[in-house]
């Protein structure tokens, strides 16, 4: 059965209705699993397939690859990006996510209820290429190293532009054989209404790159995914 809205989006509108309702939140997880037709939040859990979209993205591209991750926002891109970390980190490879947008509890929030970040987290405001390299040196192949979000590595004047970032990473991936997604904004004049997924020349890009530094790229938009 396909939900209304991704589990992070559910799960978030009901901690703002507990709060609203000074009520226990399991009870509104309940009422929001019902309503998508399941007896409870455990049952709608237990019911999501095996085979998540984190696990069908990460096989579908390969070790050494640099990504990228995109959406307009509230289509799920950055809970995506923790779960490609997340799935690399319990298939007993290491996961990174590198977010210079969310705090740790900000994180949490993206999370099942009673889940703890397996991968390695870090929301410090210093991230850049050059802090990734260091921080993921000893990745090897078919680990997962996730940025969040691309057009924040290079805010700082002291930090490389972004194409020169962006290379590094692209060679980084390449030297250890590790997959290295950076999440990025779509702009805002992509056509919805059109039905389509976005694509390469929907990112925005306020200081351009060489987008063919991209090996693949995953697009989401209303559920779907496409990978290119």
């Amino acid at each position: 059965m396909r939900l209304s809205a991704p589990v992070f989006r559910l799960k978030r509108d009901a901690k703002k209705l507990a709060r609203e309702r000074s009520v226990p939140l399991h009870m509104v997880l309940d009422e929001v699993a019902v309503r998508e037709g399941f007896r409870n939040w455990s049952h709608m859990m237990a019911a999501r397939p095996v085979a998540t979209l984190a696990a069908q993205v990460r096989a579908g591209i390969a070790p050494g690859s640099l990504v990228v991750l995109a959406a307009r926002p509230g289509h799920g891109k950055t809970r995506l990006g923790l779960e490609l970390a997340q799935e690399a980190a319990r298939a007993g490879q290491q996961g990174w996510f590198f977010t210079l947008d969310y705090t740790r509890r900000d994180v949490a929030m993206l999370l099942d209820e009673g889940e703890t970040p397996e991968c390695i987290l870090d929301t410090s405001d210093e991230i850049c290429a050059a802090l990734i390299l260091a921080s993921t040196r000893d990745a090897g192949s078919g680990d997962v190293i996730v940025i969040d979000y691309l057009q924040l590595l290079d805010q700082k004047r002291v930090h490389p532009p972004l194409q020169d970032q962006l290379e590094d990473l692209k060679g980084h991936a390449q030297r250890t054989g590790a997959i290295v997604v950076a999440i990025s904004q779509v702009d805002r004049m992509f056509d919805a209404e059109t039905g389509d997924v976005p694509g390469f020349d929907d990112l925005r890009m306020p200081n351009p790159v060489d987008l063919s530094l991209f090996d693949r790229g995953c697009f989401l938009h209303g559920g779907e995914a496409r990978v290119l």
